[in-house]
């Protein structure tokens, strides 16, 4: 499935493939999603698999995670909502500061100028 990503049309020979070995219902969905999934395919070569991937949003969960468990109980839901809320605060200062997830060296991107696709 992996390198079906590379190629719009290595992924609808691949969703044909599912079809006539009886997984009609995967290939329904690669044809019903396929626009988003080669939306990533907008950027940069470089940015496609950290696009790709979750690893960003799973870091974030296991930080949210580790620090409430040091916590164990909240009074109520606010308070654990200002513990939520504080963590992607720092999350998001550190970004801000300096730690660059998708880097852009001299060009901006720009989805209007790049991207080949239309919105669902």
């Amino acid at each position: 499935m992996k390198e079906c990503l590379s190629d719009p049309a290595h992924l609808l020979a691949y969703a044909k493939e599912l079809e006539d070995t009886g997984f009609s219902r995967a290939a329904d969905t690669i044809y019903r999603f396929e626009h988003g999934l080669m939306n990533y395919r907008a950027y940069p070569p470089e940015h496609w698999k950290k696009i790709r991937t979750t690893n960003l949003l799973e870091r974030v969960h296991k930080e949210i995670k580790r620090r409430t468990k040091k916590v164990g109980a909240f009074t109520n839901d606010a308070s654990l909502m200002r513990l939520a809320v504080s963590i992607l605060i720092d999350i998001n200062e550190e970004w801000i500061t300096g730690n660059r997830y998708l880097s852009v060296k001299s060009e901006m991107i720009s989805l209007d100028t790049v991207a080949d696709f239309t919105a669902i």
